[in-house]
């Protein structure tokens, strides 16, 4: 064991080391060869989509025989229509303009000196995910496009379907004459390999970004020794107020918890204002049903349908990733914000409602990363964002908040010109 480990440091430090290294080469590539890069891996992911959808049923079938529930195994699975969305993403990060280089303040001292602040990649990235092969993808353009090299640590679970994407995306590098170092898939499921990226692999690891389920997040914020862009849960809320109109507040109901019930940005729970509980919250619960959906709810709520179940005082803080919401009804929107402040987890929140001043007051008092009016908190994503991709949420106050993109990738320095002028006193 002792040397199986050694074999693992000494892998996982020459990662970071060749990251690196591409990584300082990256930082002063052209643009134009970041966008030929980009439209190349976009073009061998659909000439690969046989390769890449076998390699994927080999995942599918190990998680199915293992006894994942469906909400697993829909954000594992892939098809010609995802493909086609992990080629169009990466177009669309091709199509951004570079941050890299971009004045995004300057101003001129009393002394004058001029002084600039200029946007300038993060460095190496770890990304620790679990089971979407996308984020493979996704990340690997973002970071590119950025300026930064990635090192990506996928899920045993999704190991077959990140590999043929990952071939996909270093043949783009090789092709646009960029160092294929500067995106790398981890080649082995010991979790050890983890643990070295937590500690920062000898320092060459600048930021984290964990994308998986609670368990992770909470060992990647206790154990790194790097900074972290993460998200502990994505507890989503919708609130239906008064002045909502019912018809609209159906169709989001339904869109924001069951499009897919498996993302971060799904709707966990539903708030009816007391005021149109008697009109709104029986048609409510009755979509959800229709839909399939599992409803967990309140008193009042459980009075609307038999079919209702008892929602008990831990489902209103549950992320259940799965075709079940939690019900209540609440006295007003100071209500409703309490309850979500209490337990919500400042990821995404949504009113509905025709009342432009109540809409701008929750907008203002909600502090979510998202928080949306007459719309449903499926837009919680970089993509809708027209960001091109994300590579996570981040509900953190430091540095990057809501869909993490390339801006969000970046850091800047300080670029100072002067003519021989010295400090005195």
């Amino acid at each position: 064991m002792e040397k199986q480990h050694q074999d693992v440091v000494g892998l996982m430090d020459a990662i970071g080391a060749r990251a690196k290294a591409a990584a300082r080469v990256l930082a002063n590539a052209i643009p134009e060869a970041k966008t030929s890069a980009l439209q190349a891996m976009a073009a061998t992911i659909r000439a690969s989509e046989d390769n890449i959808l076998a390699a994927n049923e080999k995942d599918m079938a190990a998680a199915a025989e293992k006894g994942r529930p469906a909400s697993f195994l829909d954000r594992l699975m892939l098809n010609p229509e995802r493909i086609e969305g992990m080629a169009k993403g990466l177009e669309d990060i091709a199509d951004l303009d570079d941050p890299v280089g971009d004045v995004i303040g300057a101003w001129e001292r009393p002394n004058g000196l001029l002084i600039e602040r200029v946007r300038t990649p993060l460095g190496v990235i770890g990304i620790i995910y679990e089971s979407r092969p996308n984020v493979t993808a996704d990340a690997g353009g973002l970071c590119l496009k950025s300026g930064n090299a990635v090192i990506l640590r996928g899920g045993s679970e999704s190991a077959h379907s990140a590999r043929a994407i990952h071939a996909c995306l270093k043949e783009g590098l090789i092709s646009a004459g960029l160092p294929e170092d500067a995106i790398q898939i981890v080649p082995t499921t010991d979790r050890s390999a983890v643990g070295e990226m937590l500690k920062g692999l000898n320092g060459t690891i600048d930021v984290i970004v964990p994308r998986g389920g609670k368990s992770l997040v909470e060992r990647v914020q206790t154990d790194a020794r790097v900074p972290v862009f993460a998200h502990l849960e994505g507890i989503c809320h919708v609130y239906v107020h008064e002045a909502a109109d019912l018809t609209m507040a159906m169709e989001i109901a339904v869109n924001a918890k069951m499009r897919r019930t498996g993302i971060c940005g799904a709707a966990e729970s539903l708030l009816v204002d007391r005021s149109c509980a008697e009109t709104h919250l029986k048609p409510l619960v009755t979509a959800l049903l229709d839909a399939e959906c599992e409803v967990r709810g309140d008193d009042e709520t459980q009075a609307v349908d038999s079919r209702v179940h008892p929602a008990s005082d831990d489902d209103w803080g549950t992320e259940y990733l799965d075709a079940v919401i939690s019900v209540k009804v609440v006295d007003g929107t100071e209500a409703a914000i309490d309850h979500i402040e209490q337990y919500g987890s400042a990821h995404t929140d949504s009113i509905i409602t025709d009342d432009q001043k109540v809409a701008d007051a929750f907008l203002d008092k909600v502090d979510s990363a998202i928080v949306l009016h007459n719309a449903s908190t499926q837009f919680a994503d970089g993509g809708e964002f027209g960001m091109g991709a994300e590579i996570g949420i981040a509900t953190g106050k430091m540095h990057a908040r809501g869909p993490v993109g390339v801006e969000q990738l970046t850091s800047f320095k300080y670029v100072v010109r002067g003519k021989g002028q010295t400090r005195g006193g």
